[in-house]
């Protein structure tokens, strides 16, 4: 078995596992949107975060990196058996077509894995759904877990899309909505260097939003997620 993963959130910046070659392109007809709840990586039951998932838009192109593993069953079994964990509030597994060339009709690579989710608050108790674009900042300026707070999360987001020169505009304004609600510069200019994590303040004067607890994880922790 060989396979292809595709990544749009921190499996751009730190894939995390063992890899054979790795692809920049985008998959169509898909968009980002902080819409998933996580309570075991950057969030907590109490407190949950805001992380990344895929919303269907029609015409949409989301940019990110495509990882193929393989080198036999082992290697790959160890690989998807991470991935699993470490994406345990994704209950889909979708399969795309993936373009490395924007004009393209025809897809690189066909049948990539990404991590999906259902958008059914009923159904997947880690669905959040859309909120205003305050709140959202809010949620993610205070939330933090055992691998770190919500607010490194987006900004290494919109770096790692930066660096590959395809940023969103999506992640663009929300975390400008997050750099306003802790009291940081509003924009980051292209031509400009994106914040690390390490200048980010750790202290804010703002109030935490209230938010109801979710259930316990259901898997292990997977580091920087």
């Amino acid at each position: 078995m060989v396979f292809w993963i595709f990544g749009y959130g921190s499996l751009v910046w730190n894939p995390g596992f063992e890899y054979d070659e790795k692809l920049i392109g985008y998959i169509k007809d898909y968009r980002r949107v902080f819409d998933l709840a996580c309570i075991d990586h950057r969030g907590t039951p109490e407190k949950p975060a805001r992380t990344c998932t895929l919303e269907e838009s029609k015409g949409a192109v989301c940019w990110g990196a495509a990882y193929c593993v393989r080198g036999g069953p082992e290697k790959e079994k160890a690989a998807m058996e991470y991935l699993e964990r470490r994406e345990c509030e994704y209950d889909r597994r979708t399969l795309v077509d993936f373009f490395t060339d924007e004009d393209s009709l025809h897809p690189a690579l066909t049948g990539v894995i990404v991590f999906t989710s259902t958008p059914d608050k009923v159904n997947n108790k880690y669905y959040l759904g859309p909120a205003p674009l305050e709140e959202m900042a809010r949620q993610i300026a205070t939330a933090s877990g055992p691998c770190g707070n919500n607010r490194e999360y987006i900004f290494k987001m919109e770096k790692a899309l930066h660096d590959i020169s395809h940023e969103d505009d999506y992640i663009i304004e929300l975390a400008n909505e997050v750099r306003k609600v802790l009291g940081i510069a509003e924009s980051v200019p292209k031509e400009k260097k994106l914040l690390s994590p390490s200048q980010i303040p750790l202290k804010s004067h703002i109030s935490p939003v209230k938010l109801h607890s979710l259930p316990e994880a259901i898997a292990a922790v997977a580091a920087d997620s």
